[in-house]
Parts: structure tokens; C-alpha cells; sequence
């Protein structure tokens, strides 16, 4: 089943929804069983690293497993960098297709997070770009993988999943 672009758009959309509500178990069954959420650090001005496997990471997660033992963690209380969770608002702009056939697709978009941080009293701001690489399972379209580049990449405060 091909995607078309307003689908694309929706299901960006819809993760951002969930984040943003701390619907954490809807977020989850967006993504596949196998799926990587990524978030690589910048190796200088103009690169980030390339190999999540070898190069350092902000956040990396293998697995939906790993993604839902983040949601656990962060639900559970054990979780500094969630306690108390931070208020967010997800704004995704230029939604487009990079690539699609029927079986798969490179969404590509803009993305800006602005998060109050209760602790701190403050709020700030996460900007930059997202690559979700999205797959047909026979019924539904899943995250396969998400590639988030923070283009301001100065953490004020902690970074969790659900804040870029």
C-alpha cells in the first residue's frame, strides 16, 4: 500500500500527540518490534556521528522493548530525568517524502520541542530534524526507525524520549 504524503503526515502527527500526552503505550504501538530511535551527538560543527554502534549517542534505543523499558522506567518514578516529567509541545513542519514503495518509506521533517521543566522553572526549546524511515506491516504503517538531528544540541537539563 503506498503512502501518500497527508498519511505521512498523520502518523508524525499522531507520535507527536502521544509524546506530548504521555500516552506512552499508544506511542509505543507505533513503532516495530525491531525499530531504532536515534539521536546522534555532533562530532564537530558540521557532522554527527554515523555509527550508534561505535560513536557516542545522546539517546539510542534498539528494539521497541528497549523503547517500552525507557516508558517503564520513566512511568515508575526511578527516572531523574522524568521526575517530574516535563510538559511538552511537539511542532512537526515540512512534512515530505524523501522515498516511498509500497512496503516502506523516508519521511523526512522539522521538528520543534518547546518543554516547560517544573524543577527548574524554566522552559526551553529543541529544535532540528527528524528522519522516520516507516514500514507496511500488511495492516498498518510502523516507525521501522527514527533519526532525530538536534540542531541545538546544548542540554539546559536532562533529555528523555519524550522531550525531542
Amino acid at each position: 500500500m503506498m503512502l501518500t504524503p497527508d498519511t505521512a503526515a498523520a502518523i508524525l502527527y499522531r507520535e507527536a500527540e502521544c509524546l506530548d500526552g504521555y500516552e506512552w503505550d499508544a506511542w509505543l504501538d507505533l513503532y516495530a518490534e525491531d525499530a531504532v530511535f536515534w539521536l546522534p551527538a555532533w562530532k564537530n560543527e558540521t557532522e554527527t556521528t554515523s555509527d550508534p554502534e561505535s560513536e557516542l549517542s545522546l539517546i539510542y534505543y534498539r528494539g521497541r522493548g528497549n523503547l517500552a523499558d525507557r516508558v517503564w522506567r520513566a512511568r515508575s518514578g526511578q527516572s531523574v530525568a522524568s521526575a517530574p516529567r516535563m510538559r511538552t509541545v511537539h511542532l512537526i513542519t515540512n512534512v515530505r517524502l524523501a522515498e516511498a514503495d509500497a512496503a516502506s518509506a523516508v519521511v523526512a521533517s522539522n521538528v520543534a520541542v518547546h518543554l516547560f521543566d517544573k524543577r527548574a522553572g524554566r522552559s526551553h526549546a529543541f529544535f532540528g530534524r527528524y528522519r522516520h524511515e516507516l514500514r507496511f506491516d500488511g495492516q498498518n504503517w510502523l516507525i521501522a526507525a527514527k533519526t532525530i538531528v538536534l540542531l541545538n544540541d546544548t542540554i539546559p537539563t536532562v533529555l528523555d524520549f519524550y522531550c525531542i
